[in-house]
């Protein structure tokens, strides 16, 4: 029987950390505390110190930590009903649904085809006097920022709020500007999911707010708890989107592994690029930054419409691969005539992509394999 290369399987991630894990749920669950608590400050205090925010809010999950951000600044009266939000078209939904939810206006800006992410020459002439912020997406866990980004942002007065679904623990390099910023801490607020796929995954659902803006956090924390600032008190119709406590046990148990959990998965990149080298496969572009690029996917592009034939080939040769993703927002039956105007790179990269096994469940050695696989393979 040939060798199998499963693209992801969480209860591999999770047994190096078992032991902790068992000792940390143990904690929670003895302390009689379930919902807040020292367990969730804890974990605030610790992910704001790493990302260098002054403050951390715990929420339920990824896209409600975007919703979160939109609706407070929505109650601070720097964003009404209708006001424009620039997007990535080339995102997972969350992004865009967040939007939405909140009665802004989505307005998709195309993609770069080289860094997959949001293309900051397009995001000028997307700003109108109804514009009032920038979501940047780190996909895939590539940082999308740069000083285009930030002059346009200061120009015309913008909110940046940072997607950081995919990229904890990735670092910015910013020309002109000594040192690295991390993300979560680059823009006026940054949202972050805990998926258990994600690099640092909880074991459910979980997210976190982060901003240095004290009246937003303030907002956000309020909004997540049925919209009180004290105990029946009411300041905002909010809802229940709050952080549980076993959760936030169990992330602080993995948090510190995250320059370790992001090396690895570099290691494993770098030995795709040093070896894929089919003619239908274009590599996912590295920068000179080790640190810009978390690698929570490993995404080539298969040219010449034959990306789901090399899927098929991969799978029959044991090797598990995914799609991220395969239908662009604007292309969802819930967003029909989202799009106004053509995006040719987000349709490209839809119909291309094709994301290998990255995670601790593949090794080095693996990876090479996976590589020579691939250049065997005949279209």
């Amino acid at each position: 029987m040939s060798n199998q290369y499963p693209f992801l399987r969480l209860g591999d991630v999770n047994r190096r950390y078992e032991a902790e894990l068992i000792e940390a749920a143990v904690r929670v669950i003895q302390s009689g505390r379930y919902v807040g608590g020292d367990e969730v400050t804890s974990f605030e205090r610790e992910l704001g110190e790493m990302v260098k925010t002054k403050h951390v809010v715990g929420v339920s999950n990824g896209l409600d930590a975007l919703r979160l951000i939109l609706r407070g600044y929505i109650e601070l009266g720097e964003m009404a009903p209708g006001d424009e939000i620039i997007v990535p078209a080339n995102t997972y939904i969350a992004s865009v649904l967040a939007v939405t939810d909140c009665g802004l206006t989505p307005v998709l800006v195309d993609a770069d085809i080289h860094t997959m992410n949001i293309d900051y020459d397009l995001i000028r002439e997307a700003v109108t006097p109804s514009t009032r912020a920038i979501m940047t997406v780190h996909l895939y866990g590539r940082i999308a920022w740069d000083e285009r980004l930030m002059a346009i942002a200061r120009k015309y007065n913008l909110k940046i709020i940072e997607d950081c679904a995919q990229a904890i623990g990735g670092r910015a390099c910013i020309p002109g500007i000594n040192g690295s910023y991390q993300a979560g801490g680059l823009g006026d607020a940054a949202a972050f999911s805990f998926y258990p796929t994600k690099n640092i995954g909880a074991l459910g659902d979980a997210g976190a707010v982060a901003t240095n803006d004290p009246a937003l956090a303030k907002a956000v924390r309020a909004l997540a708890n049925y919209g009180a600032d004290r105990r029946y008190h009411n300041i905002y119709c909010g809802g229940n989107c709050r952080l549980d406590s076993l959760q936030a046990a169990l992330l602080r148990v993995k948090l510190p592994h995250i320059d370790e959990e992001n090396g690895g998965r570099f290691e494993r990149a770098l030995v795709y690029e040093r070896m894929i080298s089919h003619k239908n496969i274009v590599k996912p572009f590295m920068s000179r930054w080790v640190t810009d690029n978390v690698w929570h996917q490993y995404v080539i592009r298969v040219t010449d419409g034959k990306r789901d034939r090399m899927k098929e080939e991969l799978l029959k040769r044991g090797v598990e691969t995914d799609i991220h993703y395969a239908v662009p927002p604007h292309r969802q039956p819930c967003y029909a005539g989202l799009a106004h105007g053509e995006l040719p790179v987000t349709e490209r990269l839809a119909s291309e992509v094709l994301s290998l096994p990255i995670s601790s469940c593949t090794s080095v050695s693996e990876a090479a394999e996976i590589a020579k696989i691939i250049n065997n393979i005949e279209l």
